[in-house]
C-alpha cells in the first residue's frame, strides 16, 4: 500500500497555521517606533533574507525525505547530531510553553476566566491535533484556516481603515536590531521545516509553497502587530481585539491561531526524540511536550521572547549554513553519519561569533553576516582537508 504524501495545499495550509500566530503578531508591534515606512521595509528584508534559509532546509529534508535533525547527522555525524536534536527538544518545548503562555493570556484578556483555564484549554487542543496527526489533517485544518484567513483580514481592515496614527517615541528600537527580530522568527523554523517537506509528494514544490505562504503570511502578522502600534498606540492583543470590536471573534482568532502554530513546535519536538533514540514514540513525546508546555505557561512568567529567538538564531543559524554548505556546495554523500569534529569546530565558531555580532548595530542584522562567515569557513576548512589528505 502507498504511503499517503502531503499536498501542496496541505504543506500550504500547514505553515499559514504557523504563521498566524499571536507570537508574531506581538513581536511586530515592537517595530512601531520605526514608523511605517522603516518598520515595513525591516520586515520586508529581514524575512527575505529568514526565508531564504528557510527554503535550502526544507529542501535539504525534502529530497532526502528526512526529518530536520535527521539531515544534521550528515554534516555532524549520528553523535553530533544528538547535540542539535536535544537543543532542539528544548527549543521547542519552549516555543510551546511561551505560545501557550501567550495565547491564554491574550483569551484572558477578552474572556476572564483565568490565564490557568485557557492554558489548559489551548493545551488540549494542541493534543487532539497531535492524535489526529499530520496526514489526517486536511479538513480539519482547512475549517480552523479559512476562519482564521477571514477574521484576519477583518481585523487587518479594522486597524488600517479605522485607525489614525498616533505619536510613538523612536527610542528603543534601531533598523538593525529590527531586521534581526523579522530574521528571527523565520530562523526559529529552521529545524522544523524538514519535519513537513519530508512528507511532500513533490519536495520541491512543497517547500517552494511553505516557504512562500509562511513569508508572506508572517509579514502580515508583523505588519498587523506594527500597525496595531502605530494606529491604536496599543501592543496588547488582547486590547486591540477588543477595541476592534472582536469578542467572541478575537477569541477564536487567538486560540486557533495558537493550536495551528505551537501544534507544529510539538510534533516536531517527538519527530526530533526520534533522533535521539528510535525506543521513543515520537507521537506520544509530542503529547507529553504539549503536556509540560501547559504546566510551564501556567506556573512560570514567560512575557518578554527576543532573548529566546536570539538564541535560537545563535545556535540554528550557523548549523543550517553548515547544512547548506554540505549539501549544496560540497555535495556531501548523505549516507555518511561518522562523527565531524571540523564541522562542530566550524558551528562553535558560528555561534561565538553570532553572539559577538548581537553587541554591533549591523544594518543588515547579524544572521546573514553570520552564516556568510560560517558557509565560507566550512567550505576552506573540508577543502583544506580534502586536499591534505589526497
Amino acid at each position: 500500500m502507498e504511503e499517503k504524501r502531503t499536498t501542496l495545499f496541505e504543506n500550504g495550509l500547514i505553515w499559514f497555521g504557523a504563521a498566524v500566530s499571536i507570537a508574531e503578531i506581538l513581536t511586530g508591534t515592537y517595530f512601531a517606533p520605526l514608523g511605517v515606512a522603516k518598520g515595513l521595509l525591516a520586515v520586508l528584508i529581514g524575512h527575505i533574507i529568514g526565508c531564504i534559509m528557510l527554503f535550502f532546509a526544507g529542501l535539504i529534508g525534502g529530497k532526502l525525505g528526512k526529518g530536520a535533525m535527521e539531515t544534521a547527522k550528515i554534516s555532524f555525524g549520528n553523535k553530533g547530531g544528538l547535540l542539535f536534536s536535544i537543543l532542539n527538544i528544548v527549543q521547542l518545548i519552549g516555543w510551546t510553553a511561551i505560545m501557550i503562555y501567550d495565547g491564554a493570556l491574550a483569551a484572558d484578556g477578552i474572556m476572564s476566566i483565568g490565564n490557568w483555564f485557557w492554558c489548559i484549554v489551548i493545551g488540549c487542543l494542541i493534543i487532539l491535533w497531535i492524535l489526529i496527526g499530520i496526514k489526517n489533517l486536511g479538513k480539519v485544518n482547512t475549517i480552523a484556516m479559512a476562519a482564521l484567513f477571514i477574521l484576519t483580514i477583518a481585523l487587518s481592515f479594522v486597524i488600517f481603515g479605522e485607525g489614525r496614527a498616533q505619536s510613538i517615541s523612536d527610542e528603543g528600537m534601531t533598523f538593525g536590531a529590527a531586521l534581526e527580530l523579522s530574521v528571527a522568527m523565520p530562523l526559529s523554523w529552521l529545524p522544523l521545516i524538514s519535519d513537513y517537506t519530508r512528507e511532500a509528494k513533490n519536495p520541491f514544490k512543497a517547500t517552494a509553497v511553505s516557504v512562500i505562504v509562511y513569508g508572506v503570511v508572517s509579514c502580515w502578522m508583523y505588519v498587523i502587530g506594527m500597525g496595531a502600534a502605530i494606529f491604536t498606540a496599543e501592543s496588547d492583543i488582547a486590547q486591540i481585539m477588543l477595541k476592534a470590536g472582536f469578542g467572541i471573534a478575537g477569541l477564536v482568532i487567538i486560540v486557533f491561531s495558537t493550536v495551528t502554530t505551537t501544534f507544529l513546535d510539538a510534533y516536531s519536538a517527538g519527530i526530533s526524540s526520534e533522533s535521539v533514540s528510535t525506543k521513543i514514540s515520537g507521537k506520544w513525546f509530542a503529547v507529553c511536550v504539549a503536556v509540560v508546555g501547559t504546566v510551564s505557561a501556567v506556573f512560570l512568567p514567560l512575557g518578554d521572547i527576543t532573548e529566546f529567538l536570539y538564541f535560537i538564531g545563535s545556535v540554528f543559524a550557523p548549523m543550517i549554513a553548515i547544512q547548506i554548505a554540505d549539501f549544496f556546495i560540497l555535495k556531501k554523500d548523505s549516507s555518511q553519519r561518522a562523527f565531524n569534529v571540523q564541522n562542530l569546530t566550524v558551528w562553535l565558531i558560528g555561534f561565538i561569533t553570532y553572539r559577538m555580532l548581537m553587541k554591533v548595530d549591523i544594518a543588515v542584522g547579524n544572521t546573514l553576516p553570520d552564516m556568510i562567515i560560517t558557509i565560507v569557513l566550512c567550505v576552506v576548512i573540508n577543502k583544506v582537508i580534502r586536499s591534505v589528505k589526497n
